[in-house]
């Protein structure tokens, strides 16, 4: 340990006071001064409960989070508030102690709460106010490049993800000199009955009917992040499958999710064993003569068309929820299956560029956020 540099319980640098519950009719959105919740200002108020600049610590729910206000401002009940010796600290400098000791470890309960007793009990090393200040010098310098850095990868991160959604909407406008056809999903379906369906309801599949092994069960977790996945193991016995075979799972059928996390949508790979799905999933078997998977899929996804018209039928949001007839419905501009198939595979090429670069700026933003903890670590251990 470097001269000068003394090794302390936190309990004895600093005190957590409780924060204070703000009546709704106090609570305004042009307040003068900033509520803080757990993780951040929750609301403004006119009124305000501390008056001095301080550090206010989630206790429930956001446990352990840590923001710095250098204004008055309302702490409520589910935090903490810092109160300390102004002539032996530096309130930023307390800032960056209590980040480095990452609270949120601390947290128990089903509603993470955090017990003050606990975080007055780590152990910490801090020098003199000079040097306190000098570190936060340092400190801040640093963190005001690292968070410029990040705001441009994570900029550069959402427009890549935005990249494959430009490029589906740009090979997928009809050209002026040359009408696409307008239609329905419904149209676009295999003429065959049930090609638009959804699986088994009520005492057609009880949860006690599944087997350890046999005919495979899809749901809403095998439609993720869009694409498909197989998830949480769920069979059927072969007995129970010739009852629903109706029910059954095609590779290159669409699925798409009507219950839980609605608007997931995801294409049944080639390679799929005999399946059903079940209520939670539209499955959709398409007429190859017509429309093909990965067109419908990114069409689903990406299109204005599509998002305007899900947006209006699903008030406002495709989480909201979905229905047989909201999906059946949807209008779908397709070219020939010819220009579908040379569209899907631009987009599969656009996919590996919007992938790699993801992987970049994703890994930017893992390196930016280790820098943050190294420099937090060597402030803490003297050795800035």
């Amino acid at each position: 340990m470097r001269n000068g540099w003394r090794e302390l319980d936190v309990g004895d640098i600093l005190q957590l006071e409780y924060g204070k519950p703000l009546d709704e009719s106090y609570r305004q959105a042009d307040g003068r001064f900033p509520v803080y919740g757990a993780n951040g200002e929750k609301d403004r108020t006119d009124k305000f409960y501390c008056e001095k600049p301080s550090i206010i610590v989630g206790r429930k729910g956001s446990a352990g989070e840590i923001n710095l206000t250098e204004e008055r401002f309302w702490p409520l009940d589910v935090t903490y508030f810092v109160t300390f010796d102004e002539k032996k600290y530096d309130l930023r400098f307390l800032y960056y102690l209590l980040t480095s000791l990452y609270l949120p470890r601390l947290a128990k309960g089903v509603k993470p709460g955090i017990n003050r007793n606990e975080v007055y009990s780590q152990v910490a090393t801090v020098p003199g106010l000079p040097e306190q200040r000098r570190i936060v010098g340092l400190l801040d310098g640093a963190f005001e490049g690292i968070a410029t850095a990040k705001a441009t990868a994570e900029k550069n991160l959402q427009n890549a993800r935005a990249l494959f959604r430009t490029g589906f909407v740009a090979f997928a406008t009809p050209p002026e000199s040359k009408s696409w056809n307008r239609t329905t999903v419904a149209n676009l379906a295999d003429s065959k009955k049930g090609s638009i369906r959804t699986g088994p309801f009520g005492s057609q599949l009880l949860h006690s009917e599944f087997a350890s092994q046999g005919i495979a069960v899809l749901g809403i977790d095998n439609a993720v992040a869009n694409k498909f996945r197989w998830a949480k193991s769920r069979f059927i016995t072969p007995q129970k499958y010739r009852q629903l075979m109706r029910y059954r799972v095609h590779s290159g059928d669409v699925l798409i999710t009507i219950m839980g996390t609605c608007g997931r949508c995801a294409v049944v790979p080639d390679d799929i064993p005999v399946a059903i799905n079940t209520k939670h999933l539209c499955c959709i078997t398409l007429d190859p003569k017509r429309c093909l998977p990965g067109y419908l899929h990114a069409f689903f996804l990406y299109h204005p068309l599509a998002e305007g018209y899900l947006a209006k039928h699903a008030k406002g949001a495709i989480m909201a929820g979905l229905n047989m007839r909201i999906i059946r419905e949807m209008p779908v501009v397709v070219p020939s299956v010819e220009k579908q198939n040379e569209i899907v595979s631009a987009l599969a090429s656009l996919s590996q560029n919007t992938q790699r670069l993801e992987s970049i700026y994703q890994q930017k933003l893992v390196a930016l956020q280790s820098l943050k903890k190294s420099m937090l670590h060597q402030a803490f251990t003297g050795q800035l």
